[in-house]
């Protein structure tokens, strides 16, 4: 690659080697490679804390969102000494050592791959047996969208807060909603998913005609799935601030619960980079609930 398209960059203590930073990676509005870093270098300090010590998926777009793209969870090979690696779940072939971000430099580092995309699982990479958190993934079978995960949301909201537990609303950054549920207290993850299972179906009961709890597309048209599976030890959400693979460099961005009431009677919630970082200098880090509260689950039933 010719010298001049390569900067080389020293981020705390560390020397990258950045590459293309003009290519256009989000076609619709001409975002370009720089500018993807640009946004990650600047949210690092509250992303950095949701991806630190967790087993990182990359989702990695070389010729930006409208080209091919693919899902790495080994992290690579040529990946500098100073990026840290976790051994975790991989897949049928047996575990993997992931990508470790748990720095600036890493976090640039992975945006320089073109990994727009960053997913994490519920636990540790530490403690892979215990959960720090549940999440309940809402996804709409259209015609239904954000407006009716708005509503399934505040409906698991207070369903869960008559047991006194407390949620973290995101958005997915593209149709969906996504609620966590801190627990920073040692469960075992078989509880974990059960406990999910329990309240999709719950909600299932109470709401028949807007929530289902299976993946079948046939029973999805026009309502929410709660999709509790992603409790399962080897799969990931995407990380709170990681951009997604949407025409516009959109965002999955921690909301207050006001902006999901507000979404569920049609307001929009939909935030690109440019916002999100706009709302962190005005709330800072609305997702930080997740690493610091502490809860606990209904005893599982026997």
């Amino acid at each position: 690659m010719p010298e001049s398209e390569r900067v080389t960059v020293e981020v705390e203590g560390r020397t990258l080697s950045l590459s293309n930073l003009s290519k256009v990676l989000y076609p619709e509005t001409g975002t370009t490679k720089g500018e993807v870093i640009d946004y990650y270098a600047k949210v690092a300090p509250v992303m950095v804390p949701h991806l630190r010590d967790r087993c990182v998926t990359l989702r990695r777009f070389p010729n930006g969102v409208d080209g091919q793209s693919f899902f790495e969870k080994r992290c690579p090979s040529h990946r500098p000494e100073w990026v840290h690696t976790a051994r975790g779940p991989g897949d049928r072939s047996g575990q993997i050592d992931y990508c470790v971000i748990d720095d600036l430099a890493a976090l640039v580092w992975v945006a320089n791959l073109a990994a727009l995309e960053l997913h994490t699982p519920m636990a540790l990479a530490s403690d892979p047996q215990h959960p720090t958190m549940v999440v309940f993934d809402l996804d709409p079978g259209p015609p239904a969208g954000m407006t009716e995960c708005a509503q399934v949301g505040l409906a698991i909201r207070d369903a869960l807060g008559a047991l006194d537990l407390t949620l973290v609303p995101k958005t997915s950054g593209g149709k969906g909603l996504q609620l966590y549920l801190p627990l920073n207290r040692p469960h075992d993850a078989e509880h974990v998913r059960s406990f999910a299972l329990a309240v999709a179906q719950l909600l299932a009961k109470q709401l028949p005609a807007q929530v289902v709890t299976e993946q079948t597309k046939a029973i999805r048209t026009g309502k929410v799935l709660i999709d509790w599976s992603q409790n399962t030890s080897f799969k990931t959400t995407v990380c709170a601030y990681s951009l997604r693979a949407q025409p516009a460099p959109t965002a999955s961005t921690p909301v207050m619960w006001d902006e999901v009431a507000a979404a569920a009677d049609g307001t929009p919630l939909r935030f690109e980079a440019a916002d999100v970082l706009a709302r962190v200098a005005e709330h800072g880090d609305l997702f930080a609930p997740t690493t610091t509260l502490e809860q606990q689950l209904p005893a599982a039933r026997t």
